[in-house]
């Protein structure tokens, strides 16, 4: 339940899945939108509820955690209560949602509505200049999206990033302002800092490499045996872009600097930094000779074992095991020899990819534009999050939204009775997310966690990219390059880090990646770049 807990929280690649609806999708001339509008659905109102004047039933498709039955979860009974809408699932478990959604698409046999859906942008492009997805923005401006509305005209830039190059918005995000990590972070061995007397983290790649030496050589674990692991991955994809940051590099594949001009990473001179730093570690056994071939399951074991010095995982305690606390301390990114280092790439704010879209396939999207928007304001998103008033919380003072946590049903663990209550548990839903929401609910951890990330994190973040779109024939040509560029950059990574593959061909490296296309990967997002930061 934990490892659901942890992929709730993090902005991570979720995969989607659905059984398939039968119905009808059409391809239309004018962008998809849908002329039928709500002539089938009459009253529809764009203040109050219910929505509707008469009961309406539209089909949803989502990925599913698998926790509990989506038609009995409280908070959709009470949606369908306050609202009218009904809504049958076509669901599918995470992991294969993605293949699901992909058959969906390529079969025309479409929902009315994609809900948690992970729709990236070339997913966006596609299926709505094809007419499948609808734009939304006539829905959102017409008055039957107030709380959506309010968000971009309070933050324009949330929606000029959802706005596709033919002017229309297809999705949705995941909107998260108080967000700051990206990916989850890396912790220290609270144990470990104590043994070896560490009053003062590393603030420098020399620092922290003199640590990692201490913790191989002083047993740190007192077991008087040289078991203990410095520094542990899985594959380097746990830690690659909080130590890219020591380098002054936003992100591991496209960022844009500080001046506007966009890098891709793996031919950046930085990224040499960051392989040279890490084969010095390989070389002296302080990076886990195991990184390469170890599960995240084995690694979390090594952790319980005491083992290991410094890790990734979105909170301590996942991998070490015990309870929340505060002893083991978020890492401090630490500055290497380029300038202006380090850096951290925080969260945008938004998610990357869509979270809801509405298909040519619904005869309501008036309606189902009310029911969504919900979710994008205060009380919508507190019952989404949280479940209804009374079951897990309860207000101690409404009129400042304070809360309190109440006792979980049956002595179970409380994020896991939540995922029985609410579609948003396991995977990254609609809707908004904002202090107010957890107003006395925060634990003592809960407060940790948000001093250490505002001391450490936040004065050197900077969101790595913004969501831009390509066009289709951009998308295109950058998703062929970066097939192959991907598997060459990772295949070379692995080689450079162990060793197989000297530093000394670093030069021979970058010419087949510009051979490969990666100049031009930097035109295309360049491009993208300079468009989405001339839309006002």
């Amino acid at each position: 339940m934990k490892n659901l807990r942890k992929v709730s929280s993090i902005l991570l690649c979720l995969t989607i899945s659905a059984t398939m609806l039968a119905a009808c999708g059409s391809s239309k001339e004018d962008g998809g939108s849908n002329a039928s509008g709500s002539a089938e659905v009459e009253g529809v109102k764009k203040e109050g509820f219910p929505i509707v004047d008469k009961p309406l039933t539209l089909s949803i498709m989502s990925q599913d955690a698998g926790v509990a039955d989506w038609n009995q979860m409280p908070v959709l009974k009470e949606m369908e209560k306050l609202t009218g809408i009904k809504f049958t699932y076509q669901l599918a478990p995470i992991d294969s949602f993605e293949t699901k959604k992909n058959l969906v698409f390529a079969s025309g046999d479409l929902p009315d509505v994609f809900y948690g859906a992970d729709l990236k942008p070339a997913d966006q492009v596609t299926y709505g200049t094809q007419g499948v997805l609808i734009p939304l923005e006539k829905y959102i401006d017409e008055g039957y999206a107030p709380n959506i509305k309010k968000i971009f005209d309070e933050h324009p830039d949330i929606r000029k990033s959802f706005t596709t190059p033919d002017g229309h918005i297809y999705a949705l995000p995941n909107i998260d302002l108080s967000a700051v990590w990206y990916r989850s972070p890396m912790w220290y061995n609270g144990k470990f800092l104590k043994a070896l007397k560490v009053t003062e983290l590393p603030k420098t790649t020399d620092e922290l490499y003199t640590l990692l030496k201490r913790v191989k050589d002083e047993d740190p674990n007192g077991n008087g045996k040289a078991d203990e692991i410095p520094l542990t991955s899985v594959k380097l994809d746990d830690l690659r872009m909080y130590f890219l940051g020591f380098w002054g590099i936003y992100d591991e594949q496209v960022y844009s600097d500080k001046d506007g001009k966009v890098h891709y990473t793996p031919q950046e001179e930085g990224y040499k930094g960051y392989l040279t730093f890490l084969n010095r570690l390989w070389k002296d056994n302080l990076l886990d000779h195991e990184t390469f071939s170890q599960t995240p399951e084995q690694k979390k074991a090594k952790g319980q074992n005491n083992q290991i010095a410094l890790f990734n995982d979105y909170y301590p305690y996942f991998t070490l095991g015990g309870e929340p606390s505060g002893d083991n301390p978020l890492m401090t990114p630490v500055k290497s020899e380029v300038p202006g280092s380090p850096v951290y790439g925080k969260h945008p704010g938004i998610s990357a990819n869509g979270t809801f879209a509405i298909t040519s396939n619904d005869k309501a999207p008036e309606a189902t534009m009310r029911w969504i928007d919900y979710q994008y304001g205060y009380d919508g998103a507190t019952l989404f999050a949280q479940g209804p008033e009374n079951l897990l919380w309860k207000y101690t003072n409404k009129e400042t939204h304070e809360k309190e946590w109440l006792p979980v049903p049956g002595g179970k663990e409380r994020d896991e009775f939540r995922g029985t209550l609410t579609p948003n548990y396991g995977i990254l839903t609609p809707g908004m997310n904002s202090s107010e929401l957890t107003k006395g609910l925060k634990t003592d951890f809960d407060t940790w966690i948000d001093k250490e990330n505002a001391e450490k994190l936040t004065p050197i973040g900077k969101a790595p990219f913004p969501n831009v779109y390509l066009t289709n024939d951009e998308q295109s040509e950058a998703t062929a390059l970066l097939s192959d560029l991907n598997t060459y950059v990772k295949q070379m990574e692995a080689k450079f880090v162990t060793g197989q593959e000297p530093l000394s061909n670093w030069d021979k490296y970058v010419a087949q990646i510009k051979k490969m296309g990666g100049d031009r990967i930097v035109e295309l997002y360049q491009g993208a770049y300079d468009r989405w930061n001339s839309e006002k």
